[in-house]
């Protein structure tokens, strides 16, 4: 398939965008446009909006020269199981002596897809304070629904229970979304399966909701957050309500790509080492709409950074540049359902995994205001983080630390599973004084648009900022392709023996 770029469609694109790109990001936003644009239905893992999406990226990548890479020229497949939630097909409701309330599925009410929940349910609620794992002599869990505040969930399972309904926050660094874009879970194929029935369910319930729950319980949703909050015990108390549902989960196999890439380095000694430059090319697809949109165009998580890759590749060919090491352009699949395609290409690499010697992964950057500082993920786990800061410092550009590790972002992105098999890697997020209006836009990204339809071509976004880090991210990756030794893990990092786990 080829892809055109007229510039009569591009100046058409350009006139529906919340912010026009400045020279240095035009094209740039026209890969951005082209993975972004509802035509591609948010790219979802195995869609054929992402099938649309991966020819995009590998008509471009053979446009910039990169050599196949994959097991099957430019694609690695990663064969997937999929288990999913009919919510169509699946009632519930509230049941209480004086009538039933009917409740939405991913609206008000979500469960956690997975093999083995029952296909009806019907349980009395309970409410068990601080999360005691068996209760005490006056509230008996068994058979029961345990309703469970924000950050008040027991670090182990609770016995003999029916399920748990866990309020979502309501604040928080990542305020969850609702509505829900849908109920599904993946894994690798290979994986084993877990086995059993009758597993106990586990809902999410949206807090806007929550008082519903506790109704003629003689207490409220806000009474227990206040509580909460001032660190007082939670009481323990009975529901006078059931939990009515029929749910139906569907599943079956499916299969997503990997793109694989190669750009040969140019040193013998050094050539056979090759550093990966990565990005994932999923989202979240077409979901439970929100203000009346149902595509989660996932721009900036993550179509604009595998723009990078695609930009930076074609930079390189134009320009005739020559690195030392090889790189690896490896854009992945079903990052959003758990860093599986990064995964999978860590358990079975198209390259001996001990010619990696690097990975610089681009992932939970939002280019919303200017580039003055930036946090580093995996800063201080290897030599990497040493050749960051140069370049930081060579563009004035602060680096820090994950201020947040308590997000655990290094997990969250695949730069985790490169560092799984011993491969030094970061990433990287726009960072920000604390206190800052810089820190309220970033703040007000996470509630708004993160994981929502909102993250989309029309948003407002900085061209400057994101000109300055792709320059940032291109001098990086020149850096480390261009050294004499390869990156090292810093003495004492937990990653320096991993394995895939």
């Amino acid at each position: 398939m080829k892809w055109s770029r007229p510039i009569a469609l591009f100046s058409a694109a350009l006139a529906l965008c919340a912010t026009e790109p400045n020279a240095a990001t035009q094209r740039w936003w026209l890969h951005v446009l082209a993975l972004a644009n509802d035509g591609m239905e948010g790219r979802d893992t195995g869609s054929a909006g992402y099938r649309t999406a991966e020819r995009y990226v590998i008509a471009e990548f053979q446009r910039a020269g990169l050599k196949p890479a994959g097991q099957t020229g430019y694609t690695q497949a990663v064969p997937l199981r999929e288990v999913r939630l009919q919510p169509a097909e699946s009632p519930v409701e509230l049941v209480r002596p004086d009538g039933a309330t009917k409740l939405e599925w991913l609206r008000q009410i979500s469960v956690t897809a997975r093999p083995g929940v029952p296909a009806a349910i019907d349980a009395d609620l309970v409410f068990a304070g601080d999360g005691a794992p068996a209760g005490t002599a006056a509230l008996d869990l068994h058979g029961k629904i345990v309703v469970q505040m924000p950050g008040h969930r027991p670090a182990t399972p609770i016995p003999g229970i029916a399920g748990t309904i866990a309020i979502d926050a309501t604040t928080g660094a990542e305020p969850p979304h609702w509505p829900v874009p849908y109920s599904v879970s993946m894994t690798l194929a290979e994986s084993p399966v877990r086995t059993g029935s009758n597993a106990a369910p586990s809902f999410r319930f949206n807090p806007a909701f929550a008082e519903e729950l506790f109704r003629g319980s003689g207490h409220t949703f806000d009474e227990l957050q206040k509580l909460a909050a001032d660190h007082k015990p939670l009481p323990e108390f009975a529901i006078p309500a059931r939990l009515h549902a029929t749910i139906k989960m569907t599943g079956g196999e499916l299969s997503s790509d990997n793109i694989v890439a190669a750009l040969p380095g140019s040193d013998p000694k050094l050539a056979d080492e090759y550093v990966v430059v990565s990005a994932h090319l999923d989202g979240y697809g077409i979901g439970e709409p929100r203000n009346g949109d149902k595509i989660y165009n996932g721009a900036f998580d993550d179509a604009a950074y595998v723009a990078t890759l695609i930009d930076f590749a074609q930079k390189l060919h134009e320009s005739g540049t020559k690195l030392r090491r090889s790189l690896l352009f490896l854009v992945v699949t079903g990052e959003e359902k758990g860093l599986l395609g990064s995964k999978y290409f860590a358990l079975h690499p198209t390259v001996a995994k001990e010619k990696l010697a690097a990975d610089i992964n681009l992932d939970q950057l939002r280019p919303l205001f200017p580039l003055k500082t930036l946090t580093c993920i995996g800063l201080d786990e290897s030599s990497l983080g040493q050749t960051v800061r140069r370049v930081g410092d060579s563009m004035d550009i602060r680096i820090q630390a994950d201020p947040e590790p308590e997000r655990r972002l290094i997990q969250r992105s695949d730069n985790y599973s490169l560092m799984q098999i011993a491969v030094p890697a970061v990433g990287f997020v726009f960072g920000y004084t604390p206190g800052s209006p810089e820190e309220a836009i970033y703040r007000r990204w996470y509630a708004e648009r993160y994981h929502s339809p909102a993250d989309d071509i029309n948003q407002p976004w900085d061209p400057p900022a994101a000109a300055r880090f792709n320059e940032f991210f291109a001098n990086v990756v020149e850096a480390v392709s261009n050294a004499a030794e390869r990156p090292q893990w810093k003495l004492g990092s937990r990653f320096a023996h991993s394995d895939v786990r």
